[in-house]
């Protein structure tokens, strides 16, 4: 580096300047800052791309696959249309908790929380943390209630049926599928994006191809298979994030590697007195606009506390209308379904928290050349991963990032196999299926819809929406049915009209407000009155139609409501709703009971509000002071000693969720583990004399817990487990 570019002592970069020498040149004469980080170059060949997209597809297709053959063949697991869509109704709080936050961890949840971190500073990561995680304390609440009030049910919209009818039952299908449409599109524009700066990878092709990745698995073993495919997803991605944090604030790294690095490196980028003259526009520089001190250090953020609200209406609706989330409450044991809510929660919390706080800190600390666009489309932890481990760093992003969006796919796609067979084929087209028909459609739907996901991701990139777009616009579409689909189980005086009218009145006032705000907002040219992907997309616009989308909603729904209360019976809704094979499972009798129950609910209300309103409200209200009172920052801006602290908080808070999430669920099913083991290193014939010669020594002690015609045996290895455990019927007798 020469003349213009004449290196400061220990980066290398121009005098007086932040950041790292690689990405300055001098062009005529001039030292100039890259225009982009990537700049168009993949950094892994295509190929990458399609061996991460295929080759995880097809790894995982046959590993869950299996893994679900030898559930069935060692413990006695019977996938029959009610154990396809329900995983049997007996998962524990470990895989509870891990499957909760492998369906909320999105590509956004990896790429969006980055770029509010690049916006914003640290409050983009804690609102985006905070702002997403109380929806899932709060659902463990209504999560309980559906094992109090519905312990046959399906689907959300089964239990909306039975409460209020036909019509609502049609007005929630369309929301809900409204929903996990808005989900999947979100997972395609995040993963295309990335896979396609990072490998070169057409976009239309890689959003093609993810969605199918996953339908194989999902068609063979259902939602336990899901389950089994998202702890092992849930697994990697943290293993990743801890590497990432280490790089950022615990190593050598050039420029950063301890929170007093990044700090100063910090205040250095958003310097009033820094000379912008090398950087590009919308590449960040200077002051932070609307944060206290233009620092990146704050939590007084405009721009922060206004995503923060957009992120908590906007996440209420994807949850709460999630058929994905209710799908895990039925799936769970009575007793796991508030603390798995509960624990999910929390370990997710570090996910965004954490990874942001990291990457899309070191990303702007080291004044890496991201752009506005680029940042826009999910590419700000790339950018970083590239930087500190190259080829290696892009490989692991990649593959964080499509552990993520196979994850939540698959959420999606058995989501919507259960709505369409049950709510859709069952309700009107025929409502005397059997289980085999049930299990035949389900299927097909989730390769129908793999399929459509796949031609929606080419449409949305030809409407040219990103990721962050899509992000802030969902509450908008789906928030209005948060609050009528919220007093389904908790307020008996709500009645179908006002569940059927709130959603729709709420939608339209949304839209029309969003549309409002944004044709007075100031377009790319400083003019008013144009409505375009730009205006549309504005802070403004997106927190007014937010916010009106679920206020207007719970409003108009109360309102009706308390001019003609329904009074609804909680305890007729559970008749309503009626299985179609099998039976519901043997659980211990303390399992359903209702003093346990109404405890758990006591809980779940007493800890989800709680660490709610520490998140949202308590937390935040203390960081407002930081500094104040200290030598060389702004009251409210943080101080050395405190960002160190932040950080340890979320490099300590991700080592123990990382623990727990990785731990807890390989310990509870440590029984079915050993059953396995048991069945694959244990001769098939061994294991038959076995069970023969204990069936005898039972009988002849007076202990067997077989039919009492006396023992059988049979070819299946585990034949006598399933016997006792009433898997199967009697056939041969001793």
């Amino acid at each position: 580096m020469s003349g213009a570019c004449y290196a400061n002592e220990w980066l290398g970069v121009p005098a007086g300047q932040p950041g790292v020498k690689d990405y300055y040149s001098d062009v005529a004469g001039v030292c100039t800052k890259s225009a982009s980080f990537f700049g168009g170059v993949p950094v892994l060949p295509e190929s990458a791309g399609y061996g991460i997209v295929l080759g995880f597809g097809i790894f995982f297709s046959i590993f869950t696959t299996t893994l679900v053959y030898l559930d069935q063949r060692y413990v006695g697991t019977n996938v029959s249309s009610e154990f396809f869509n329900t995983a049997g109704r007996t998962v524990k709080t470990g895989l509870t908790a891990a499957v909760i936050v492998s369906q909320w961890t999105w590509a956004a949840t990896l790429l969006q929380s980055s770029n509010v971190a690049f916006q914003y500073g640290v409050s983009g990561p804690f609102w985006y943390a905070a702002g997403a995680t109380i929806q899932v304390l709060l659902f463990g609440i209504l999560a309980i209630q559906v094992k109090r009030y519905a312990p046959t049910a399906h689907t959300v919209c089964e239990i909306i049926d039975a409460r209020w009818g036909t019509t609502a039952h049609k007005v929630y299908i369309y929301f809900c599928l409204l929903t996990n449409i808005i989900v999947t599109a979100m997972l395609i524009l995040g993963g295309a994006a990335t896979v396609n700066a990072l490998t070169g990878m057409n976009k239309a092709v890689a959003g093609f191809l993810i969605p199918l990745g996953v339908v194989s698995y999902t068609m063979a073993g259902g939602l336990k298979a899901t389950f089994m495919a998202s702890y092992i997803h849930t697994a990697i991605i943290f293993i990743i994030l801890l590497t990432f944090l280490i790089l950022v604030y615990v190593s050598d790294s050039e420029g950063v590697g301890s929170p007093g690095k990044v700090y100063d490196a910090l205040q250095a980028v958003s310097a009033k007195t820094r000379d912008c003259s090398y950087t590009q526009l919308g590449q960040s520089c200077g002051p932070v606009k609307d944060n206290r001190g233009g620092s990146y250090l704050t939590m007084i953020s405009e721009g922060g506390v206004i995503f923060g609200i957009i992120n908590i209406v906007g996440n209420f609706g994807t949850v709460f209308v999630d058929q994905s989330y209710w799908q895990s409450a039925i799936a769970a044991k009575p007793s796991s379904s508030t603390r798995g809510y509960l624990l999910g929660g929390l370990v997710w919390f570090t996910i965004p928290f954490s990874l942001a706080t990291a990457m899309g800190l070191a990303t702007v600390a080291l004044d890496l050349p991201v752009t506005g666009d680029e940042a826009g489309a999910g590419l700000v932890p790339p950018a970083a991963a590239v930087h500190f481990m190259g080829k290696s760093g892009a490989a692991a992003i990649t593959i964080m990032l499509f552990m993520a969006i196979t994850s939540t796919g698959s959420s999606e796609q058995i989501a919507v196999s259960s709505l369409f067979a049950y709510d859709i084929y069952r309700k009107y087209i025929n409502p005397k299926a059997t289980g085999e028909q049930i299990l035949y459609v389900s299927r097909c739907t989730i390769l129908a819809f793999g399929i459509f996901s796949g031609l929606l991701s080419i449409i949305l990139e030809e409407i040219g929406l990103s990721l962050g777009f899509v992000y802030l616009m969902m509450g908008i579409f789906i928030g209005s049915a948060v609050m009528p689909i919220s007093f389904l189980l908790l307020w008996d005086k709500c009645n179908a009209t006002g569940a059927c009218i709130a959603p729709f009145a709420g939608q339209v006032l949304a839209v029309i407000t969003w549309v409002s705000v944004a044709s007075n907002t100031r377009d790319e040219k400083m003019n008013l009155g144009t409505v375009n992907i730009y205006t549309l997309g504005q802070n403004y616009p997106m927190l007014a139609g937010n916010v009106v989308a679920i206020g207007s909603s719970g409003i108009i729904c109360a309102i009706i409501s308390m001019m003609n209360p329904q009074n609804f019976d909680f305890s007729t809704m559970a008749k309503k709703i009626t299985l179609i094979d099998d039976k519901m499972p043997d659980l211990d009798p303390s399992e359903n009971d209702p003093q346990m129950l109404k405890d758990s609910l006591t809980f779940i209300s007493r800890w989800g509000i709680g660490f709610s309103v520490v998140m949202v409200i308590i937390w935040p209200l203390l960081s407002l002071p930081a500094g104040c009172g200290a030598s060389g920052v702004e009251c409210g801006v943080f101080t050395k000693e405190y960002f160190t602290l932040w950080v340890a908080i979320a490099i300590a808070w991700g080592i123990v969720a990382t623990v727990v999430i990785i731990i807890l669920p390989v310990y509870e099913s440590m029984d079915g583990i050993n059953l396995v083991l048991k069945g694959l290193f244990t001769n098939d014939d061994v294991h038959m004399r076995l069970d023969s010669i204990e069936a005898k020594l039972e009988k002849a002690l007076g202990l067997s817990a077989t039919e009492p015609e006396g023992p059988f045996v049979s070819d299946d290895p585990c034949y006598r487990a399933k016997l006792i455990a009433r898997k199967v019927k009697p056939t041969v007798e001793i």
